[in-house]
Parts: structure tokens; sequence; C-alpha cells
């Protein structure tokens, strides 16, 4: 348990409380929180047999959600354009069409 602690402490910023008022602390400490249960279903869900299921939260960020991309959307679907040098697309892509809507 320890380890989950300190993992959305670092992973998700959830040790920065830097207001003097409690709102918006209490606040950020609420979106930190939810940012980490969102993250482990992306684990246990999305990433479930890959190379990733049992990454911390900072690997999945840094290898997973911070890239760059270019993302069009119309009418009836979305489409990601990924960099050339994005270096995990299958583990992107594995991600995507299992979290899919149809």
């Amino acid at each position: 348990m320890e380890n989950r602690i300190k993992e959305c402490q670092l992973g998700l910023f959830s040790d920065r409380t830097s207001c003097q008022l409690w709102w918006p602390n209490q606040f950020r400490l609420l979106l930190s929180a939810l940012a980490y249960v969102l993250m482990e279903r992306l684990r246990t869900i999305g990433l479930a047999g890959s190379d990733l299921a049992r990454a911390q939260v900072w690997t999945i960020r840094c290898r997973l959600l911070k890239i760059g991309t270019v993302i069009v959307r119309n009418s009836r679907r979305i489409r990601f354009f990924l960099s050339s040098a994005f270096p995990n697309p299958d583990a992107f892509l594995l991600v995507a069409r299992r979290f899919a809507s149809g």
C-alpha cells in the first residue's frame, strides 16, 4: 500500500498542495485521486497482457500519454496521427482498440 501511495504522490503530483486555502488543495487532491483511478483502469484493462501492464504511473505517462500527436475529429471518428518516431505505437493501438466503443 505504501508503494501505491508513493506512486500517486510522485507520479500524479498529489503532494503539491501549495495554496494557502483548503478548498483548492482539496480539489487538487481529488483530481489526483481521480487520475490514479483512471490510470489503474488503463493499466488493468487497456494494458493487460502487454509489457506495460505492471508499469508504474510515471512510466505509463512518459511512454504512452506524453506524446506529440495530431488529433483530427469529424462527425463520425477521431483520428490520431502519431509521429513516426513514437517508440510504442503497438501499445497505444492496443489501448485504443480495447477502449473503443464499437
